[in-house]
């Protein structure tokens, strides 16, 4: 690993975000050689020991997608940002006004190159031609003996600046603002362009025996970027230590599933509440291929005077059962807040609590934990406690939803079933909390230093969103099975 003395050098030059590991040496050849060592990405390969609370707290090292990295001069505040104004910014941050930056069109490696040639002349004198090997578009400056390289939507740097180790820059999206601003929109700005998630966690990968099911399963997820859509392939068995099941109040087993679905990477902000889950669809997926269905099909009929004629499968009744705000009814969920539906479907009703923990997630960084149906991103409990200042402190996110206090004529008895039992007892009040209706707000996150719509995942209520706010444009998935 290279030494913090070297990489303090790095970012001193305005250089390089690096990733730790393997490379090739002997910039001082020919081109040909610098194109052979482009052509090893596994080299970016890097330690996530590095990425600890206290490090990306301080700001020596950044999560770029599942990548540990160092932070960078280039990646400073977006362009859109810097030009508004200090009264603005000023009122912006007051009212938690979230920002969000949209690219109309992506930048392209050409217009990086040039950008990076213009502002950094030292680094990357002269004007050169792209050239190609593999994957990557490429320049070379002999002058300094340096190479940036775009491949998979990420940026790559190779030269003595950093160590001869070919280093990862962050994600090409990254530099969206900077690069041409017209394309961002000032903080604070809410847009309804597509914005792009290319290059974001596209390549997650995971499989492993879970000796915590029954049967000691295999869990299996697969993330993969096509260049218009993000695809999931897994079989929806989970990948970290999961409750007894079945159980004395959820008597189905966790079985393979055969789980698919393809969501949008240029994700569209539509200001509409669409309602997903259950028979309307799944409302998203947890990175480990485990649907989020934060409903259930436990319903009580009107004016119910007793818990027994109520029912915990069938949706037949007119109120709907939480499964986390309530005593009452047991649903057998496990410390995950999760169980299985009758047909061996795992899913969250809440905050996926062992996925967290796998991530490395804390109260130091916000956590990607997956993607809604729309294509924008989730996260779990910690955000910016100004949306558009990724160096205001961090803070647990709230939903903005209270109990109502005027309770319904054909509402069951509170005797039986408390307020708060029932999804009906809860009203959206704005600004009551963080987030909106759909448990989201816009605003800049580690993956989207330029800004993004994206929803939390709660420990008040609803927990897990149960709509979304971007255009749904989603295929696979099946017939939703009976929910649980």
């Amino acid at each position: 690993m290279h030494s913090l003395k070297t990489w303090s050098l790095i970012t001193a030059t305005a250089a390089l975000l690096a990733a730790c590991g393997g490379g090739e040496s002997g910039l001082a050849s020919p081109p040909n050689a610098v194109a052979l060592a482009l052509q090893s990405t596994a080299s970016t390969a890097v330690d996530a020991a590095l990425c600890t609370d206290n490090a990306v707290a301080t700001g020596a090292y950044r999560w770029v997608g599942e990548q540990c990295t160092l932070a960078s001069a280039l990646l400073t505040a977006s362009a859109a940002a810097s030009t508004t104004t200090t009264a603005t910014a000023t009122k912006a941050q007051a009212s938690a006004v979230s920002s969000r930056a949209t690219a109309a069109a992506a930048i392209d490696a050409t217009a990086f190159f040039d950008w990076a040639e213009g502002n950094f002349p030292t680094l990357f004198p002269g004007h050169k031609s792209n050239l190609a090997t593999g994957s990557f578009a490429y320049r070379y400056y002999p002058e300094t003996q340096i190479a940036l390289g775009v491949s998979d939507g990420k940026v790559y740097g190779l030269g003595p600046v950093t160590g001869n180790v070919l280093a990862l820059l962050g994600n090409l999206s990254d530099f969206t603002c900077r690069v041409s601003p017209s394309l961002c929109a000032a903080p604070g700005t809410p847009s309804t362009g597509a914005v792009s998630t290319a290059g974001v966690a596209c390549g997650y990968n995971y499989s492993a025996v879970n000796t915590s099911t029954l049967g000691a399963l295999t869990s299996t997820s697969s993330w993969v970027c096509n260049g218009t859509a993000r695809v999931l392939a897994a079989n929806g068995v989970p990948d970290h230590a999961v409750g007894t099941f079945p159980n004395s109040n959820n008597p189905n087993t966790i079985t393979v599933q055969s789980v698919a679905a393809s969501y949008t990477l240029a994700p569209t902000y539509s200001g509409t509440a669409t309602t997903m889950g259950g028979a309307a669809g799944t409302t998203g997926y947890v990175l480990n291929g485990v649907k989020i269905d934060a409903g259930t099909a436990g319903t009580c009929p009107a004016n119910a005077s007793t818990s027994s004629s109520c029912s915990l499968i069938g949706n037949s009744g007119a109120w709907s059962i939480e499964a986390l705000t309530q005593t009452v009814f047991k649903f057998g969920a496990d410390i995950n807040n999760a169980h299985v539906q009758p047909g061996g479907q795992y899913h969250y009703h809440g905050m996926p609590e062992g996925f967290i923990t796998l991530r490395g997630g804390g109260p130091t960084k916000m956590t990607l934990i997956g993607w809604a149906a729309d294509g924008f991103p989730i996260y779990a409990r910690y955000g910016y406690s100004v949306a558009a200042n990724a160096s205001s402190a961090l803070k647990v996110m709230t939903g903005s939803y209270k109990l109502k206090t005027t309770i319904s004529a054909t509402r069951p008895t509170t005797t039986v079933a408390p307020l708060g039992t029932f999804a009906q007892d809860w009203e959206y009040v704005a600004g009551s909390g963080d987030l909106d209706e759909c448990n989201g707000r816009s605003g800049v996150t580690p993956e989207f230093p330029a800004g993004t719509y994206h929803y939390f995942a709660t420990d008040s209520y609803p927990f897990l969103q149960r709509c979304v706010k971007g255009t749904v444009t989603t295929t696979g998935g099946g017939t939703p099975p009976p929910r649980g």
